[in-house]
């Protein structure tokens, strides 16, 4: 897991929270290993030796337009250089070392990136679509609430393992993918189209990225027990390979 860059009180700091680390331990059944991201990428590979996949979160922050080509169009928004310049070579190094990864929110747009995909910078503006966000002024339980349906490809190993082809999910997200790199396939869409899920059949023996997340009272989800689920057995599998 690699963490965030967050500054407090004029202190830099280095920050995970807990709603990402829990269903990480107590339902994928994993050790998590949080990686700094402030200190560059020289010791990325001694992290991936280490590691059985690779678990990329959330965050209130986006990645930098430039990673794919584009000026800022979200000045106000923040961002966090260190994560974007340590995360995107260590998605790259984790798909050549065969490594599992599961990506949320931010996470997923990284894998995107990474390997040449773009981003709707402002999704909420685009003809067509639904405002994704959440309602900054609600309380927690109700941002992360359920907000709309996704639908699963038919026949797909997802729709296999969660025993459903349609199930709603919570929205927090102003950005979404856009051109989908080369190698992924979309898994799951919202009724408006936007890409919610996807997988790298191609590129990874167990690729799996979503945008909603499953983290929030994932024990309570049986979607997201089954997510977290089919990471930890992954990650599980490739350590027996070792």
């Amino acid at each position: 897991m690699t963490m965030g860059s967050q500054e407090r009180k004029g202190h830099p700091y280095q920050v995970m929270t807990h709603k990402y680390i829990i269903p990480l331990v107590e339902l994928a059944g994993c050790v998590p290993l949080l990686v700094p991201t402030c200190c560059g990428d020289e010791d990325l590979a001694q992290y991936l030796a280490l590691a059985d996949g690779v678990y990329l979160t959330g965050a209130g922050s986006n990645i930098d337009p430039a990673h794919y080509g584009q000026s800022n169009l979200t000045p106000d928004k923040g961002q966090d250089r260190d994560r974007d310049h340590f995360d995107l070579p260590l998605i790259r190094a984790a798909i050549d070392r065969r490594l599992p990864l599961f990506g949320i929110c931010r996470g997923m747009q990284e894998i995107n990136v990474a390997l040449g995909g773009t981003i709707h910078q402002k999704l909420y503006a685009q003809p067509g679509l639904l405002d994704h966000r959440e309602n900054p002024e609600a309380p927690v339980e109700v941002q992360y609430g359920p907000a709309h349906p996704v639908t699963v490809q038919a026949g797909s190993w997802l729709a296999e393992r969660l025993g459903r082809q349609t199930f709603d999910v919570n929205s927090l997200h102003g950005q979404g993918i856009d051109q989908l790199a080369a190698g992924l396939r979309v898994l799951g869409s919202a009724p408006d189209g936007v890409i919610e899920a996807f997988d790298a059949p191609e590129l990874s023996p167990f690729l799996l990225a979503v945008q909603w997340h499953p983290e929030w009272l994932a024990a309570q989800n049986p979607v997201s027990i089954a997510l977290f689920e089919a990471f930890g057995d992954a990650c599980r599998t490739q350590r027996a390979q070792r």
